[in-house]
């Protein structure tokens, strides 16, 4: 599930109505520095859509009426999720987007998710504050191989956070990042790179969180 915690309210947000015209959406955008914003109705409770800066200067630099309503260049009118959506679907939705617009249980607007905060929230679950060293650890793919890594691992000192890459149809090998907590010494970490070698595991890869 969304975790209500990454989404910006809508009382913190710059938007506007579809009852401005083109000239004031401009206004607004330029005002506040935003590429684009979101667009209310005039209960300012339902979505209707994006309007960014860009369309709004190509409409003005070919000679558009500049007093149309908002609605005229209105973008991403689908593009919206809500705060039940389950989270591997977020990424999906927000892809080409700088934000997307968030519903509530009422399919009222209830704010907006943005790229920069899902990429932070991204970066906090490697524990990069928190680690020592992030492992990249490559196998085969086989099945068991994840338990084999972590019980290895496990042997000398917990896992702060782990992640899987390469996890495509007709990929030959793996790749996992493990994060070690903060207290691991270098000499503990050799003794654990030498284990999943003999293990046939490889590392391939090891970062210093700490240089």
């Amino acid at each position: 599930m969304l975790l209500k915690s990454l989404v910006k309210p809508k009382n913190t947000l710059t938007t506007v109505t579809e009852d401005v015209t083109l000239a004031q959406a401009l206004e607004v955008l330029e005002t506040s520095g935003y590429r684009c914003v979101p667009i209310l109705d005039t209960t300012q409770k339902i979505f209707r859509g994006n309007i960014y800066k860009m369309h709004i200067y190509r409409h003005k630099s070919q000679g558009g009426d500049m007093n149309l309503p908002v609605t005229h260049l209105l973008k991403n009118a689908t593009k919206f999720i809500d705060v039940d959506t389950p989270f591997f679907n977020v990424f999906f939705s927000i892809r080409d987007l700088p934000y997307i617009a968030v519903l509530d249980k009422n399919n009222h607007f209830y704010g907006i998710l943005t790229h920069n905060r899902l990429l932070e929230m991204l970066s906090q679950s490697w524990n990069f504050n928190v680690g020592s060293y992030v492992l990249t650890v490559v196998s085969a793919g086989e099945r068991g191989d994840l338990v084999d890594m972590s019980k290895i691992i496990t042997k000398y000192t917990s896992i702060a956070s782990c992640i899987t890459l390469d996890v495509q149809a007709g990929e030959l090998v793996r790749r996992v990042l493990f994060t070690l907590p903060a207290d691991v010494t270098h000499e503990k970490l050799e003794r654990i790179i030498a284990n999943l070698e003999r293990k046939g595991f490889r590392v391939p890869e090891v970062e210093d969180l700490q240089a």
